[in-house]
């Protein structure tokens, strides 16, 4: 157990305790430019900060005002909430990916008096919607290409409001250390937007209390030590990257590494060798995938190697996560493969030095879990969401399955099912929608999750989905189209895929979205000719090829839960055009209306269904689309 962790009950509270502890002498956050790791130690860190609130206090941004930030992950994300927090003011997060009406939508309805935007193209989103925002008052970026010929009353740079800073800051000298003492527990941090599986999305407001005592909570029981390693990748707009980021850095001290761009991520976290590593399930599964399709192109050799190190990794794993001892000859077998087989692959994902390595949003499936485990890769199950944290899994009692156990919070289980939790860590409902918080904050402070679930006998959660989702064939029986959809995307040709079943339904079908990159190498490994991702898709060589998948998934499940019927989908599911939310989790009901003429074809045993659809761009442009899709029988 720590012994040094801050006292502070508030985030700028813990930010300053850090940067007094350690100044100069310890490294906060590293930012990768042109190939070069920049450095900037605590007290880097709070000179930045520091002139940053000044300048945003001189133009007008005081308590309980709300300041957006949109852009890739980097200290300046970091530099902004904090200094903004400091003056007691409340941090909007925004995805970078957000299209404008999405942006409207939501910077609007949280009346943000100021936006820090990454680049000019965040910047110009903002200047296009701004007749929809008369609460937006200005503008700040921190990337200057592309934006000197820019001349709007409206734009700062950061280096302009950071020279404004330094002014106030001389003529106001203890104005930072006083505004951060006035912060309470109880204030109000941040607004972060839930994903809007089912509607617009809502406001969850959420407390220093939550993010102070369930990233305290959570630092206590996983041990990090201050020179661990650890890469922003995660968008801060999502809870995970706020609890993990912004929260363990002033919390536990760890060094924070931000890539030079999204397209580096991989190749960045190799180079730096992070001891923590927190992915969304889905790049948990591209990783798996990747590992996966390099051994396809290796020699028949290596190909040799790797499998049989695989089965002894496998057994290992079983043994380690039953709490059972390892027979002296598998862990002589074990130690050969791991310097051999095991230790490269590592290397090459840039997990060799994680000690701590952990999943969260939509769920990860026990093969792919149990296939990290194999090559000592030790992933842990966490449950959360953004409105309360749940739960996190020991070092010493880890299970592939569950979710792993309570911590801060009470978790309970309702009589239909239902997973509730109540505590300190968990929100103070949804900003400006009483109604929809008193459906989610039960009179006895109960946050209903909509989540379906249970206990075992050692007290680990097991998840099952969301309540609604629950699939009900006619004959009564419910399943998880989740479990069946995390089985399916073990698979390197499977990117995406999505369950289909239901009360008036007689089978399951599957809407299954291809691995383009890995199934196009497929492709001209075997001379089969392709021009598009809706090409190659249709092809009857790669819909007989993801039928093995469908086979092996099918071969794992109950008969009543089989996948009967299946399609390629076209193309890839898109969050632009709200089929999946920002965090990448299905919009299960949107999907159906969509794509209701594929679903009617896959259940009247058509062979092929053509498409009419709307597309929207990044830019709020629409087209619409036509293409056939082929309808197969498993």
């Amino acid at each position: 157990m720590r012994t040094n962790t801050p006292k502070g009950d508030t985030i700028p509270k813990l930010f300053l305790e850090s940067c007094q502890r350690w100044g100069d002498s310890k490294v906060a956050m590293r930012k990768k430019d042109f190939g070069i790791w920049n450095e900037y130690t605590w007290q880097d860190c709070y000179d930045e900060v520091r002139n940053l609130a000044g300048g945003l206090r001189s133009l007008g941004f005081d308590k309980g005002d709300k300041l957006a930030v949109i852009g890739d992950n980097s200290p300046e994300w970091f530099f902004a909430e904090y200094a903004a927090q400091a003056l007691g003011g409340v941090v909007v997060g925004l995805y970078t990916d957000a299209i404008r009406s999405e942006l409207a939508y939501i910077v609007g309805h949280s009346d943000t008096k100021i936006v820090v935007a990454d680049d000019q193209e965040q910047v110009d989103k903002f200047l296009d919607i701004r007749n929809d925002l008369p609460r937006l008052e200005r503008v700040i970026y921190w990337d200057p290409k592309g934006m000197w010929s820019y001349d709007d009353p409206m734009l700062s740079s950061w280096d302009e409001v950071i020279e404004i800073g330094k002014k106030y800051a001389e003529e106001h000298p203890n104005f930072f250390e006083e505004s951060i003492s006035g912060t309470k527990i109880d204030d109000l941090a941040l607004l972060l937007y839930t994903s809007g599986t089912s509607a617009l999305p809502k406001g969850a407001m959420l407390a220093h209390r939550l993010l102070a005592k369930a990233g305290g909570d959570w630092v206590e029981q996983e041990d990090y030590r201050s020179s661990e390693q650890y890469v922003s990748y995660m968008s801060p707009a999502w809870i995970a990257e706020q609890l993990f980021g912004l929260g363990c850095l002033v919390l536990s001290n760890i060094e924070v590494n931000f890539p030079e761009a999204p397209e580096t991520v991989q190749e960045d976290i190799r180079e730096i060798g992070p001891h923590m590593l927190f992915f969304g399930s889905r790049l948990w599964e591209s990783v798996a995938a990747t590992i996966q399709a390099k051994i396809s192109d290796a020699t028949w050799l290596k190909r040799l190697a790797y499998h049989q190190a695989l089965r002894i990794g496998y057994k290992a794993a079983d043994l380690r996560l039953a709490k059972k001892p390892i027979d002296p000859l598998l862990r002589i077998a074990y130690g050969i493969c791991e310097p051999m087989v095991f230790r490269p692959l590592r290397d090459k994902v840039g997990c060799l030095r994680a000690r701590h390595a952990y999943t969260g949003g939509a769920l990860l499936s026990p093969d792919t879990i149990k296939f990290f485990h194999g090559i000592n890769i030790r992933i842990k199950n966490n449950y959360g969401l953004t409105e309360a944290t749940a739960t996190l899994q020991h070092d010493n009692d880890i299970s592939v399955d569950s979710v792993g156990v309570p911590v801060t919070n009470t978790v309970a289980i309702r009589d239909d099912g239902e997973i509730v939790i109540r505590g300190d860590a968990t929100f103070d409902g949804y900003y400006k929608n009483p109604e929809a918080t008193q459906t989610t904050i039960d009179e006895d402070g109960w946050v209903h999750t909509g989540d379906a679930g249970y206990f075992t006998e050692d007290g680990h959660l097991i998840y099952m989905d969301r309540v609604k989702e629950l699939i009900e064939l006619k004959d009564g029986a419910k399943f998880s189209p989740a479990f069946i959809e995390g089985k399916l995307r073990f698979s390197v040709y499977i990117g995406d895929a999505m369950i289909i079943g239901g009360k008036d339904r007689d089978f399951v079908s599957a809407i299954i979205q291809i691995d383009y990159e890995n199934v196009g190498r497929w492709a001209e490994a075997h001379r089969i000719s392709y021009t598009t991702f809706s090409d190659l898709s249709q092809k009857d060589e790669v819909i007989a090829l993801i039928g093995k998948d469908v086979a092996r998934v099918n071969a794992s499940l109950p008969e009543a839960f089989s996948i009967k019927r299946y399609c390629n989908m076209y193309k890839q599911f898109d969050p632009d055009e709200a089929e999946l939310t920002r965090t990448r989790k299905l919009r299960r009901g949107f999907m159906e209306q969509r794509y209701e003429k594929l679903l009617a074809g896959l259940y009247s045993g058509d062979e092929e269904c053509e498409l009419e659809v709307e597309v929207v761009y990044q830019d709020g442009r629409k087209s619409k689309m036509k293409t056939p899709v082929k309808l197969v029988s498993a």
